[in-house]
């Protein structure tokens, strides 16, 4: 088999990927795109695009069950699940098509659909989707390939067609009873969406409390909001089995946190228990590329793995797996190698978003892991019942944290439960990254009525 060199490899179309193999063939390097199944990654095809797209529709569901309270009358309404459906697939579809027709275009980039795996250092055998082998070469080859929904070993749950983060934005049916294993982003997300739907929702984590990353006051409002919309939420809760009664309903033997036994019978169960990477089919021992205990490649903060020359990106690198911090990766990588740069992913900001909703927004470092830094820290909060444009709205669920630093009067953190969290919250990491203190945010004239306007009354809260 004949063996085609490359400047370039990038193996995975996820958002390092496509933009990274589309400049460095821009760039004038000779680069080949390997991509298994769809271009885009989890992002666009199992993650960002079509949860947000079907949360939207969630969210008119509520904003109708709630209409009476704001005057407006409106004589039923339904959901229907296939027409989500079709408009999340087409919208994810757009997103795809788009970025294919690109990359297809672009001169000097060669697009191979197919599973790559390593023959030696810098070789890699492609076992191509419409058949054949490909065996091709290069210098530099950029590890992109994500990660998957991790299937805990659990009694029984081969057996009964559980769903993950991808099969269930293909139902067409609306769940009777779903429950979910694992109470963080894509759990709570996708609870709270069904619940929405019409679904009976349990979500069971095996933590003392959701998001246990999280200061306990956040963790604990985010909790009440879920509840008030009949969420049934248990912690420290284990599954010990699952098995199907006569009926063909679920029945979930469950370690509650009493420290007995409990059975519970659903007719869905969504296995959202974290995430592991997809290493294992690439074959990195050939390459001598070192992995973690979990099967994360090991990278320093270039991205380069301990062989020279091989560098891996986004979510299959462990750390804080956003697809803002793949394309982060993406830009750090790009431009060290061809622009000559220095640059690295120290001290780099990692803002996220929860799309809950109402939204939990999280900049820096909580209030715990400054208690734990033995900082000299103060504590900023408010209610958003205190926010003018959340009362004008009916929007007054959820609070606002910041944490600052008491000498120098940075902010060193903020948390945003609310609604519009995430864009209140780049405010305040737009502060941050500028070295604008919490004093000039008090006194900072913002237009009224917004959400962040309400930054004024947040750092009032604290006393000089």
């Amino acid at each position: 088999m004949e063996n085609t060199y490359y400047d370039a490899i990038v193996i995975g179309a996820g958002q390092a990927g496509v933009p990274l193999a589309k400049k460095l063939a821009k760039a004038g390097k000779k680069t080949a795109l390997i991509e298994k199944r769809y271009i885009g990654g989890t992002c666009v095809n199992d993650g960002c695009t079509p949860t947000k797209a079907m949360i939207a529709s969630a969210r008119l569901a509520y904003l109708a069950g709630r209409e009476d309270d704001m005057g407006v009358h409106i004589d039923g309404f339904k959901i229907d699940l296939p027409a989500i459906i079709k408009r999340k697939d087409g919208i994810v579809k757009n997103a795809r098509d788009g970025s294919l027709q690109v990359l297809e275009s672009t001169k000097g980039l060669d697009v191979l659909f197919g599973e790559a795996s390593f023959i030696s250092e810098k070789t890699l055998s492609v076992i191509l989707n419409n058949g054949g082998t490909a065996e091709i070469s290069a210098g530099w080859i950029f590890i992109d390939t994500g990660t998957v929904a991790l299937i805990p070993e659990i009694d029984g749950l081969e057996d009964i067609e559980y769903l993950t983060n991808t099969s269930i934005l293909e139902l067409t049916e609306i769940p009777e009873h779903l429950l979910i294993i694992g109470g963080n982003y894509i759990g709570l997300e996708f609870g709270q969406m069904f619940k929405r739907f019409g679904s009976k929702v349990t979500i069971l984590e095996k933590s003392e409390r959701l998001l246990k990353k999280e200061d306990k006051d956040i963790s604990e409002c985010l909790t009440n909001i879920l509840t008030e919309e009949k969420i049934t939420i248990h912690n420290s809760a284990h599954v010990q089995k699952f098995k199907k009664n006569a009926d063909g309903k679920i029945v979930a033997a469950i370690r509650m946190e009493d420290g007995k036994d409990h059975q519970l019978t659903c007719s869905h169960v969504l296995v959202a228990a974290g995430r592991v990477p997809q290493t294992k089919a690439l074959n990195l021992h050939n390459a001598g590329v070192e992995l973690d205990d979990k099967g994360f490649i090991k990278v320093d903060g270039y991205l380069e793995t301990n062989v020279k020359g091989i560098y891996a990106l986004g979510d299959v690198k462990g750390g804080p797996q956003f697809t803002h911090i793949a394309y982060n990766d993406y830009t750090i990588v790009y431009r060290n190698l061809i622009e000559g740069t220095n640059y690295n992913t120290a001290d780099r900001p990692v803002p996220y978003c929860m799309f809950t909703d109402p939204q939990l927004g999280r900049v820096g470092i909580t209030e715990q892991e400054a208690k734990n830094q033995k900082l000299n820290y103060k504590i900023a909060t408010l209610s958003m019942e205190r926010v003018a444009r959340a009362a004008e709205v009916s929007e007054t669920r959820g609070m606002m944290k910041a944490v600052v630093d008491a000498d120098s009067k940075q902010i060193l953190g903020a948390a945003i439960i609310g609604e519009q969290g995430g864009e209140i919250m780049s405010v305040l990491q737009m502060a941050m990254e500028g070295g604008i203190t919490y004093d000039r945010i008090r006194y900072c004239v913002f237009a009224h009525p917004t959400y962040s306007e309400s930054l004024n009354n947040l750092f009032m809260s604290i006393e000089d």
